[in-house]
């Protein structure tokens, strides 16, 4: 750092000096201008492809996604790095993260600071406070370990010698150490962070305690024995109304003996009678598949009767043959098909489509969270008519 005294006396040395500063600092305005750009562009980049996964769900673009992800983060750093070392002149464009505010349900610690000096160092009088300033900084505090050791006491009688014990304070899974916290921990890791259990265990061994990763495979099929009533009582919930909404997507899955992954299906069937004004608490139930096949929703769905909203997967069809099962079709499924007609060659009829298609989108725009009856209303005298039009259109109207 320079200093005054550092200075050199000499003017043609102190110009150099000068000079060859500002050179200094016009390459890091341009190092951190150029980083500006790209994490601009790879933000655009991302929401682009955002957009383009919530209309087509596709392995290959989550992966791209992330990789950008990960390339945006390390821009990122490599930023904010840079201007904490180097002191920039204040023309510099290197965007700032957005600060929210910090979470008013946290706990609070507060510390206070108070004057080295006991009394005042001019006069020796007491200090008397006239205010304070305060800054809050967000903390963590990392998960530990801790052991739970749980004593009985025995006790005798003095008189008849009888002989009593609290009883043994039931856990989880039987014959196992492991505690609900911890059990819980385990599994959120796993199916909520996408953790799997042989990191978890080199995590812990980072802790001191040694869990090998077929233990936590025991405990995780514990926990799977454990819920199961839970998980049947919701599947239970989930398939007793009349609406359902289904969908599925692919999960990576190891494929054991073979060292790599396959692709499975999770499928999802979400009750939520909200926007009918239905007073039945919504749920999800997640059921596993190791494959895509048909069979697998018509044996999730045999015992459901009503309307189930999904996708155009051929799978479902089947569903809808003897009519205990009404079809809601997808708009978005259908508006797609449409789209990527116009893109590639456009006409009248997938022109007319669209237009349709965006019309009613305007109709459900403008009723979103409306009473129920209001929006069935408003659907009747406005979606309809216009149903009727893009039906007759297309029947009428030869292919393009």
């Amino acid at each position: 750092m320079l200093t005054t005294h550092s200075l050199p006396d000499n003017i043609d040395a102190l110009k150099a000096l000068v000079l060859s500063m500002a050179a200094e600092v016009q390459q890091w305005q341009e190092s951190v201008s150029s980083r500006t750009h790209e994490i601009e562009r790879l933000t655009l980049l991302i929401a682009k492809l955002r957009r383009m996964l919530f209309g087509r769900r596709s392995e290959k673009l989550v992966r791209q996604i992330e990789q950008l992800q990960l390339e945006l983060e390390e821009l990122q750093a490599d930023e904010a790095e840079t201007l904490s070392v180097t002191a920039l002149p204040a023309t510099t464009t290197a965007r700032r993260p957005t600060r929210k505010p910090l979470p008013p349900h946290l706990p609070r610690q507060v510390l206070i600071h108070q004057p080295e000096a006991p009394a005042c160092p001019a006069c020796g009088g007491d200090w008397h406070p006239i205010g304070e300033d305060s800054a809050e900084v967000l903390e963590y505090v990392p998960a530990s370990f801790r052991v739970v050791r749980h004593v009985r006491p025995k006790y005798t009688c003095s008189c008849c010698e009888g002989m009593s014990q609290a009883a043994a304070p039931s856990r989880p899974i039987a014959r196992r150490f492991a505690g609900p916290g911890l059990l819980a921990h385990v599994l959120m890791s796993k199916f909520g962070d996408h953790l799997p259990l042989y990191r978890q265990s080199q995590i812990y061994q980072r802790e001191g305690v040694e869990l090998d990763d077929a233990t936590l495979a025991d405990w995780v099929g514990g926990c799977s024995r454990l819920l199961r009533p839970l998980t049947d009582t919701l599947r239970q919930h989930v398939l007793s109304g009349d609406k359902l909404h289904a969908d599925d997507t692919p999960v990576p899955v190891l494929a054991l003996g073979r060292g790599k992954t396959k692709t499975g299906r999770l499928w999802t069937y979400v009750r939520d009678d909200r926007p009918s004004g239905g007073k039945a608490p919504p749920a999800v139930w997640f059921a596993y598949s190791p494959d895509r096949q048909g069979l697998h929703p018509r044996a999730h769905l045999k015992s459901f009767k009503g309307v189930l909203q999904a996708d155009a997967y051929a799978g479902f069809n089947e569903l809808y043959q003897d009519g205990t099962i009404v079809e809601a079709a997808c708009w978005a499924h259908v508006r797609r098909k449409f789209h990527d007609l116009h893109t590639s060659r456009a006409c009248d009829l997938t022109r007319e489509a669209l237009e349709q298609i965006g019309a009613l989108y305007d109709i459900e725009t403008a009723i979103r969270g409306s009473p129920p009856e209001r929006r069935r209303a408003v659907r009747q005298e406005h979606s309809k008519p216009r149903l009727a039009i893009l039906h007759d259109w297309l029947t009428t109207q030869r292919r393009c």
